[in-house]
């Protein structure tokens, strides 16, 4: 009971310190478009300008997709800073009026524009980073028009590194307070890192000082910026993200695979299965984000990015295209472009997340990479959205027993409405059964009937 009301106090403190913007910048999750995931380093002004073009040509800007971000790569790899002035240098060939004239034309879309900068000397691409220089870049993205910084954590000096580590991609199980396995690996031939002791505060954490000083900075500056920090969620950074940012990456980054993970980059499972654990730190004004979409990307299936776009709008996450728009697969369109899990992911009166209810394949609290929590469930303005993912290789069929749900009131019969195609599947008292291909996603919304 003590942890409880502990956890519970944590909780409450974390929102009234949450950090607020104006406009309600990052007040919901973000939504856009970034070049890392497809495009990597190969970057210029005439990506950014086209796809700007494109999502309001797509429609995708009427639905809410408005940053265009500028991921890794962008500056002068060889002339990182001014000499005289210290200030970050644009790679001028690959952005020849340099980045406010391209931050005018997507502004004159009416869409935001993001970049990238990192909380260590270089970025992970070997780039400037803006450690020791946050109030300098802060400056610069403001002058130039930024609407949005990633800020990523490669790099890191060795006098920076944390007394104790958190890993979460070494997290195996168990309750996160009491685990040890989230020490992390040996680094730079370190002895192995020495767990931290039970109650340990985060916030003593080095991290959260790297990644607090640059917020400070863009808090400083006569320009909102908003904050995507990806410190892979070290540091128990969903402890204290909400403080710092709008929002905080909770994992490694992430590859287009079903299950498993390649060169470090990991699969759609892995991610989710984390994701059934550590939920709670999102709601208004702070979001859990685990990694930009790659919906459309690699061999993904049809099914299989059905449901990472369907989970990652039930745990509101941002939602950032990491997909070629030019030459977009209708297909593929069609799922970025659903206005009912978009409306779950935005909705402007229920903050939190859609939440494990059951497990399913496994028994429930199941530590599984490959077959994480099955069945979710959220609150929205309209109605109760319940998530059933299939993780095995065959179809299923799949029930929702209205008893289970959280929210469903007893005795009370309820209109299905189906979100892929937006029919109302009539109207039922009990349960509500349905087929669900292999690696896809059963999406609907519960009403009152």
């Amino acid at each position: 009971m003590t942890m409880l009301i502990s956890v519970l106090a944590l909780t409450l403190l974390r929102y009234a310190l949450a950090k607020t913007s104006p406009n309600e910048t990052g007040r919901l999750p973000a939504m856009g478009w970034s070049s890392w995931n497809e495009y990597r380093c190969d970057i210029n002004e005439d990506v950014f300008l086209t796809v700007g073009s494109q999502l309001v040509s797509l429609g995708l800007k009427d639905l809410g997709y408005e940053n265009v971000n500028i991921d890794d790569c962008w500056s002068n790899k060889t002339h990182q800073r001014d000499n005289s002035t210290g200030r970050i240098q644009p790679d001028y060939n690959k952005f020849p009026g340099g980045i406010k004239h391209t931050a005018d034309k997507i502004h004159n879309l009416g869409l935001k524009i993001g970049i990238y900068s990192d909380a260590g000397t270089l970025t992970c691409g070997g780039y400037a980073g803006s450690l020791n220089h946050e109030v300098l870049d802060a400056k610069a993205f403001a002058e130039w028009g930024i609407d949005y910084l990633k800020y990523d954590n490669c790099n890191v000096p060795k006098e920076w590194h944390d007394d104790y580590r958190w890993f979460p991609e070494n997290w195996k199980g168990g309750h996160p307070a009491e685990d040890q396995t989230g020490g992390g690996p040996e680094e730079n031939n370190e002895s192995k890192p020495v767990p931290a002791p039970p109650g340990y505060n985060w916030t003593d954490s080095k991290t959260y000082e790297r990644y607090e000083t640059m917020s400070k900075a863009l808090d400083a500056v006569n320009h909102t910026i908003q904050f995507s920090q990806c410190a892979w969620g070290h540091a128990r950074i969903d402890e204290w993200g909400n403080t710092t940012g709008h929002s905080w990456r909770m994992w490694g980054d992430i590859y287009p695979l079903w299950t498993g993970s390649f060169e470090g980059q990991w699969g759609i499972m892995p991610i989710l299965n984390h994701a059934s654990f550590f939920y709670n730190s999102t709601d208004f004004w702070g979001h859990a984000d685990w990694d930009m979409l790659e919906v459309g990307n690699g061999n993904l299936t049809l099914e299989e990015s059905r449901s990472h776009f369907s989970m990652w709008a039930a745990l509101k996450s941002p939602l950032i295209i990491g997909t070629p728009l030019d030459g977009i697969k209708p297909e593929i369109l069609e799922i970025l472009s659903n206005k009912d899990l978009i409306a779950f992911n935005q909705d402007p009166v229920f903050g939190a997340p859609a939440k494990p209810y059951k497990w399913g394949v496994n028994a429930d609290f199941t530590w599984n990479q490959t077959h994480p929590a099955e069945y979710w469930s959220g609150e929205s303005s309209n109605g109760i959205h319940i998530f059933a993912l299939n993780t095995l290789d065959t179809a299923q069929n799949k029930t929702i027993a209205f008893s289970e749900v959280p929210g469903l009131v007893a005795n009370t019969s309820y209109t299905v409405h189906d979100s892929w195609t937006g029919k109302q599947m009539g109207i039922f008292a009990t349960e509500y059964t349905t087929l669900v291909e292999r690696h896809d996603t059963m999406a609907i919304r519960l009403v009152e009937a």
